[in-house]
């Protein structure tokens, strides 16, 4: 007679469990990703702040800033005693053009740091043998 498959709790069974060592992550593999992900920011900041931008410019936000300075730095006479242009400085090409740069230079960063991470995390997994990962199966 054959035997049968003793079940227990309706044919449910325990979860596979796997324990990996994560000993080392390659610094080019690191730079590309971190390369790929630093741009997706650039572009999210990038679109963040033109979107603020035209929000705020469109409320009139700047031009009542610009009309505040105005106002406080006129002397008695009534002529202006701040000779800088305060306007100038909430023109979009401006607000733009740094945030391209901080954006750039967050990129270059970003990728340089995490390689520099990957570097490292190779160096320290070298003496005290990586990060000990456990994954099991989902139920």
């Amino acid at each position: 007679m054959p035997k049968k498959k003793s079940s227990n709790s309706s044919g449910a069974r325990l979860p596979r469990k796997a324990h990996l060592v994560l000993r080392r992550v390659e610094p080019w593999s690191a730079m590309k990703f971190s390369f790929v992900v630093s741009l997706v920011c650039f572009v999210v900041l990038f679109v963040a702040v033109a979107v603020l931008y035209g929000v705020l410019s469109g409320l009139g936000v700047f031009d009542s800033l610009v009309d505040l300075v105005n106002q406080l730095g006129k002397g008695e006479q009534g002529q202006n005693s701040i000779p800088i242009d305060i306007a100038s400085w909430f023109e979009p090409v401006r607000i733009l053009g740094y945030t391209a740069l901080i954006g750039a230079v967050n990129v270059v960063l970003i990728t340089a740091l995490s390689t520099l991470g990957a570097v490292i995390y190779n160096v320290a997994s070298d003496l005290v043998g990586g990060v000990e990962v456990t994954f099991s199966e989902a139920e």
